[in-house]
């Protein structure tokens, strides 16, 4: 298989501006969360997410005069990403089993393709959990945070497991009936 290469640029990179103007700074900079977090779904250890996202940045960076404005910035930072995830995977190879790296593109194109709903969703959900009652968004970030669960969560609170059970079901239901509003009142206006 031929590995995939990020964009040529359409004209001499010498006769363009060079440096990045405000607007593709400003994608740039609201693309790292999303950008690490599909870095992140694809190797398996926080540091090196890390350092692949800052390998990407370099590459993002100097290849900025590629990046079409009115084009989604996020796609094409993705396909960086995705051909930096595939040296990370090559240079890790060893003889343990490992998914291809027509599979790991695949599904890169994907989470690509899906990224703008996903984030749609992140961002429904972050204002519906704002619209919550003190006490149950308290309630619901104590029970997600990392390494918690309902029992921790129930005896911390003095409270019967069944009882916080039961709160967490109402209030997963009341911000899922939110988030679906909210994107069915998006989408009619779009």
């Amino acid at each position: 298989m031929t590995e995939p290469h990020p964009p040529e640029p359409a004209e001499d990179a010498g006769s363009l501006e060079q440096v990045p103007n405000a607007e593709f700074v400003q994608l740039f900079t609201k693309s790292q969360r999303r950008l690490f977090l599909f870095i992140l779904s694809q190797v398996s250890h926080l540091t090196d997410a890390e350092e692949i996202l800052q390998d990407t940045n370099v590459i993002i960076w100097s290849k900025f005069h590629q990046f079409q404005l009115g084009t989604s910035f996020f796609a094409w930072a993705g396909k960086i990403a995705t051909y930096e995830i595939l040296k990370y995977r090559e240079k890790k190879r060893s003889g343990r089993l490992q998914f291809s790296d027509e599979f790991i593109s695949r599904i890169a194109a994907e989470a690509i393709e899906l990224s703008d709903e996903l984030e749609q969703r992140r961002e429904a959900l972050s204002e519906c959990l704002r619209r919550l009652k003190a006490d149950d968004r308290e309630l619901i970030q104590a029970r997600y945070a990392p390494g918690e669960n309902g029992l921790k969560v129930a005896e911390h609170l003095g409270r019967p497991a069944n009882s916080v059970y039961q709160s967490i079901g109402r209030i997963r239901k009341v911000l899922f009936d939110c988030v679906t509003r909210r994107l069915t009142a998006a989408t009619r206006t779009t």
